[in-house]
């Protein structure tokens, strides 16, 4: 009886064979096996380097989460979504939804779905930051993998789990973590949609791009001119199918971003929190303002008037990725990226037009340069962490360029290829040492990592060039993977100091801290870090094993947005708070600072118990100056609590006839101010406060006011 053989497993670009698939029997104990060994075409490690990654990253994310500090102010408002639905759907910062946090909610939305489902504390606010920080990890592997391979997917899931700034701000509460999750999602739709020529999938990149903006407004349409290009260019379908699909795929991002804003602007604003940020109550006014050209342009008469120009990652100009503030948290990989796109472009140039790989090196590339155009020019606030929304561009780019550049440099002339991968190699080695050197004296950590990247870095540049031009493949393959190590070292050691780190607050950093000052080209001193950071204690009561709808206690630490700070900051606290443009006031960890109408005041642990004891049914525990303050006093007394002016203290949130009307009502008693006001509506809420309430003796600018007092 005849027997046949079965066909020879297929062989990749290099010469290398897959596994042969093993029977499929369609059954669970199969998928189960390839869950954990991958696919049968693809190489044996690829699935098992996966994993790998995937833990580490979850490593580094999650490293001593209990101990997490974040940003307090996003936390605050998390905590009073728990206690009411109308300030979950608003973001609003206080539970008596008074005023709405400078952002749109769906990232407080998330959080605060898993402090309901889990109770209040750490980890419940941690949990979706480092899951949806994993599974952007996951994603990028994904799709680079579809069009590039498993080397080059391997790659580019290291370079994004390694880079500085994304371990840092994943190990916080900003919305960031999100909003990279919700893009990379949209950038799989889109190349689906490119593919196949099928409407669906680009109308889900549209709606995730819609979340997206509802995560960090105009910040999320950063990738749209390459999302839009891509489309119109490399789609599989005719022109007229193309132009019809983008319009309807632009509805669908319209409608996804505009629903909660238009929702908000169309209630009353008598029976809604005040939009804070904008200059005139509405989310429209935020979203073209303070979170749009503001950012941009910085200070301007008409629009993004708050937006002028606070920035913690240095003066704006094209260097800015690569100063003394920059660099470490996300510039390792930049040069080799430029080499690798332009190279990659070159090597597609006379592809069809549809071809997927040139598609998808359009779109990461064109991920990597607007962002860099955007953050590097932003005149308005500008901080560090806002640059990991670069960091999948660079990695993926990093990964398929370079295996692209790798292939090239194997079987290219010599004349037009042998020289571009080991210059790219050289570029970015070269300049690891320089970041690296930077923190020379930092600790032993860099120190190390300098060593490697420069030995691994020429060791990769030598090898690759003998290996090629002796034709041994062997050593070029061992070049390469020296290249990595070179490559990733820098970034290595940075993230291993911010996993390192539970403070990171509300400018978190990652790596020794390099200098201070607001706005020039040193990072801001106070920032979170390893070797020679300033970061103190924890504060004690982060919230970890709290009950569900329970603050936590003494975290008395002042915080910031991410908008320019007017007020002070207390010395007392962890650390992680980037410089503020104001004074730094000495103090205990539980003294909470007021700025703008605070006046400096100081509101103490002592002065909350007794406005708890004395509340009197209010709604509001008391009335503040601003968020920073109000959010500390919310997670300390578990009470709601008015920021009359928002952020920066310049929000017209409050007006005396509110106030009156607040006060007649009985729905606020405690008020606090200052020796001078910030505005004139804060001025004569001061006067009005100091000649009509009764001052309390023991906390100086604290004032009661009853119905009784209001003419």
């Amino acid at each position: 009886m005849t027997t046949l053989a079965p066909p020879p497993a297929p062989v990749q670009e290099d010469g290398r064979r897959h596994r042969a698939a093993p029977p499929a029997d369609g059954g669970l104990a199969s998928r189960a096996r390839r869950l954990f060994t991958g696919a049968p075409e693809d190489p044996r490690w690829a699935r098992p380097a996966l994993w790998a990654i995937l833990v580490l990253a979850t490593a580094l994310y999650a490293w001593n989460l209990s101990s997490i500090t974040g940003n307090t102010f996003y936390d605050a408002a998390v905590y009073s979504g728990t206690k009411s639905w109308k300030a979950f759907f608003f973001g609003a910062l206080d539970s008596g939804s008074f005023i709405t946090v400078d952002k749109p909610p769906f990232a407080l939305w998330v959080m605060g779905l898993s402090a309901r489902a889990f109770g209040y504390g750490t980890w419940q606010l941690m949990l979706p930051m480092v899951a949806v920080g994993t599974g952007s990890v996951a994603l990028l592997h994904r799709l680079v993998k579809r069009d590039f391979g498993a080397v080059a997917a391997t790659i580019s899931a290291l370079a994004l789990t390694l880079t500085p700034i994304t371990v840092a701000i994943t190990r916080d509460t900003n919305p960031d973590p999100i909003l990279v999750f919700l893009m990379l999602l949209g950038a799989a739709a889109l190349l689906k949609s490119v593919r196949t020529g099928r409407l669906m999938p680009l109308v889900w990149s549209g709606v995730a791009i819609g979340f997206a903006f509802n995560t960090k407004m105009m910040q999320a349409y950063v990738v749209l001119p390459a999302f839009f290009l891509v489309y119109l260019w490399a789609a599989n379908a005719s022109l007229g199918k193309r132009i019809r699909n983008l319009a309807v795929g632009t509805v669908a991002l319209v409608v996804s971003s505009a629903w909660w804003m238009v929702v908000v602007d169309l209630i009353p604003a008598s029976s809604r929190p005040y939009i804070g940020g904008s200059t005139d109550n509405t989310v429209w006014d935020l979203v073209i303002g303070y979170n749009g050209f503001g950012r941009i342009f910085g200070a301007s008469s008409s629009v993004g008037s708050q937006g002028n120009g606070a920035s913690f990652g240095g003066e704006a100009g094209l260097y800015r990725m690569f100063n003394d503030i920059m660099g470490g948290q996300i510039s390792w990989l930049i040069p080799f990226a430029a080499i690798a796109l332009v190279a990659g472009l070159v090597l597609r140039g006379r592809a069809p037009r549809t071809d997927a790989k040139r598609a998808a090196l359009m779109l990461w590339g064109g991920w990597f340069v607007l962002h860099y155009l955007t953050f590097a020019l932003a005149e308005g606030t500008f901080h560090p962490y806002y640059v990991t929304a670069m960091a999948p561009g660079i990695a993926a780019v990093a990964g398929a360029g370079g295996v692209m550049l790798y292939n090239a440099f194997r079987k290219g002339s010599a004349a037009k290829w042998g020289w571009v991968l080991p210059a790219a190699v050289a570029a970015s080695s070269v300049w690891a040492v320089v970041l690296l050197q930077r923190v020379s004296g930092s600790g032993t950590l860099y120190t190390v990592a300098e060593i490697v990247a420069g030995v691994a870095g020429a060791a990769a540049v030598i090898g690759l060039l003998v290996g090629r031009f002796t034709k041994r493949q062997q050593l070029m393959g061992v070049a390469a993977l020296a290249a990595v190590v070179a490559l990733l070292a820098g970034p290595a050691a940075y993230s291993a100091s911010a996993a390192a780190s539970s403070t990171n607050g509300t400018n978190p950093t990652a790596g020794p801290n390099t200098g201070g000052g607001m706005g020039g080209g040193q990072r801001p001193s106070g920032t979170n870090g390893g070797p020679g950071t300033n970061s103190g204690e924890a504060p004690s009561g982060s919230g970890d094993g709290q009950e569900m709808g329970q603050p936590p206690s003494n975290t008395g630490d002042s915080t910031e947005s991410d908008s320019t700070e007017t007020g002070t900051t207390e010395s007392g606290t962890t650390g992680s708070g980037s410089t503020e443009s104001g004074t730094a006031e000495s103090g205990s960890a539980e003294e909470l600072t007021g700025g703008g109408m605070g006046g400096g005041t100081q509101v103490s642990s002592a002065m909350i118990t007794y406005l708890k004891k004395n509340q009197d049914g209010a709604s509001w525990l008391v009335a503040v100056a601003t968020d920073q303050t109000a959010s500390s006093i919310i997670l300390e007394s578990g009470e709601p609590v008015i920021s009359m002016g928002g952020w920066s203290g310049s929000d017209n949130a409050m007006t005396l006839a509110k106030l009156k009307s607040l006060v007649k009502a009985g729905k606020l008693h405690y008020i606090v101010v200052g020796d001078s006001g910030q505005g004139s509506s804060n001025s004569e809420i001061s006067t009005w406060v100091k000649a009509n309430g009764t001052a309390v003796s023991d906390y100086s600018g604290l004032y009661r006011l009853d119905a009784s007092d209001v003419s």
